[in-house]
């Protein structure tokens, strides 16, 4: 191939030489012709030379190429030979464990066989001995099973006749339990002070001022107690209305970022903050109804109910405290079929009475209603805020959802410090309760104190005892404690056999 291209370039430039040649001696057959056709000739052998060149270099890297390509061919060759071998053996491998396991097999077919030869033999040994068949012994057992368990039995289809009975409970137990699940909310305790941090202990004597007059000037201006003791860089302010607490902790804060402390410029700051949280009452009750997606209440009313965001029942916030309700009310109402709008709006001002039971006499649930009727609300509404304590009988489903709302938030586990106190102490009861009977290992109360597992020894208490003592603990439970609902009394027997084959 190298050749013959170097003969197809000698035979062009040869062939360009004689052009050259002919046309010079055409034209003037000098001199000059002959020598640009000998240059020509000089360049055409320098080209021939410089393409034989180039050609063997290609020559050379073709091969060298063509010896890697075969190493690397060689080398792929003999990794698909290694994989060949490796599945070989691994087959074989396979088949010997394939043998193995079919031995195995046989073996334990033999042992089953064996086994069911020797069952036969004791079982025949043992009506030898106890003079009855084994269908004899089995009714005789069932009888004094039987007898056994009569009662038992009679008080089961009597419980089973009652659930039956209650089956409009049940549903709305569920109906309930749906609404609390889907709602979900912050659990916040409240105290009745409010301490508040200093930026140096320099203005806490500021604060106090000469001789005290700027602390009693604040005091007598905010009507809250102004607290000040060792400890440094704190003041603390108590009062049993939070909304002065509040007014009194945001003038403190004010006059402390200003600096400026005298009783003339404590007056005013307490003036601006007082504006300030009249701001954030409004604001707070406008939230509250765009939360619940609750239209039309009054201006006077959502003022009122945005003072609940500064007051508390036994450490729960009364503001979130209706607004949890009112969110589950709208739920169940809906589930029931009562009216949504009515339901969520008289919920959601259950207890605007507590706004002013420091300025009005009577109880919430009364001042509310009447708070209601004097705003021109619906009677419907005004009857389920008065109704929802006992006092008051209930007399539509929209004062009933709201009873039962209120039962529910405010007397679930945490969200009252009380609540949460008789929780645990309920808790503990049923678990004392459980393990005062004999051969009880452990006892748990679960689901809320709606459940308690007893976990029995299975060498003191047999199948039939851990059904009797379920109902001993049922029994006990039901004259000695209190509680809402029911509680499932579980009892759990375990017996494990463990043997190890070597």
């Amino acid at each position: 191939m190298v050749e013959a291209l170097i003969a197809l370039v000698a035979v062009v430039f040869g062939a360009g030489a004689t052009t050259v040649y002919n046309q010079q001696k055409k034209n003037s057959g000098s001199r000059a012709a002959e020598k640009k056709i000998a240059d020509a000739k000089t360049k055409a052998s320098e080209i021939v030379l410089k393409a034989k060149d180039e050609a063997l270099k290609v020559a050379e890297e073709a091969k060298k190429a063509e010896d890697e390509s075969r190493k690397e061919i060689k080398k792929a060759e003999n990794r698909v030979a290694d994989r060949q071998a490796n599945l070989d053996r691994k087959l074989e491998e396979l088949d010997a464990r394939n043998e193995k396991l079919r031995a195995s097999e046989d073996e334990v077919d033999d042992l089953k066989n064996e086994i069911r030869t020797i069952r036969t033999k004791q079982q025949e040994k043992l009506e030898k001995i106890a003079k009855l068949s084994k269908k004899d012994a089995e009714s005789h057992l069932l009888k004094m099973t039987e007898r056994d368990i009569k009662e038992d039995m009679t008080n089961l289809i009597t419980k089973l006749q009652k659930d039956a009975a209650d089956d409009a409970e049940e549903r709305a137990q569920m109906i309930i339990v749906s609404a609390m699940e889907r709602m979900s909310s912050e659990v916040t305790a409240e105290r009745t002070v409010t301490a508040v941090k200093l930026t140096d202990d320099e203005m806490k004597g500021r604060i106090i001022g000469k001789e005290g007059r700027n602390i009693q000037a604040l005091q007598r201006a905010t009507g809250v107690d102004i607290l000040v003791d060792d400890t440094p860089g704190m003041i603390v302010l108590s009062s049993f209305d939070p909304i002065r607490r509040q007014v009194a902790r945001l003038a403190l804060e004010m006059l402390m970022k200003d600096g400026r402390v005298h009783p003339a410029r404590i007056e005013e700051v307490v003036v601006k903050a007082q504006k300030q949280i009249d701001k954030d009452i409004d604001r707070a009750g406008e939230d509250a109804a765009r939360e619940c997606g609750v239209v039309g209440i009054p201006k006077e009313m959502l003022r009122l109910l945005g003072e609940l965001k500064f007051r508390t029942s036994y450490g729960q916030n009364v503001l979130k405290h209706s607004t949890e309700m009112a969110h589950m009310a709208g739920l169940i109402a809906e589930e029931i079929g009562a009216d949504v709008r009515v339901t969520k709006t008289a919920t959601l001002l259950h207890d605007v009475g507590k706004a002013v039971t420091h300025r009005v006499e009577g109880k919430h649930h009364h001042i509310g209603a009447e708070l209601a009727r004097k705003y021109g609300m619906n009677e419907d509404i005004a009857h389920a805020i008065e109704a929802h304590h006992d006092d008051v009988e209930a007399t539509t489903p929209e004062a009933l959802v709201v009873r039962v709302c209120d039962a529910l938030s405010a007397a679930r586990p945490g969200a009252r410090n009380i609540s949460a106190e008789n929780f645990v102490e309920r808790m503990r009861d049923l678990e004392n309760v459980a393990t005062s009977f004999e051969g009880i290992d452990k006892a748990y109360a679960i689901s809320a104190g709606r459940e308690v597992r007893v976990i029995v020894r299975p060498e003191t208490i047999d199948d039939l005892s851990a059904i009797k003592l379920s109902r001993d603990i049922a029994t006990k439970i039901e004259s000695t404690m209190q509680y809402p609902g029911t509680i499932k009394v579980n009892v759990i027997r375990e017996t494990r056999a463990i043997e190890f084959a070597k």
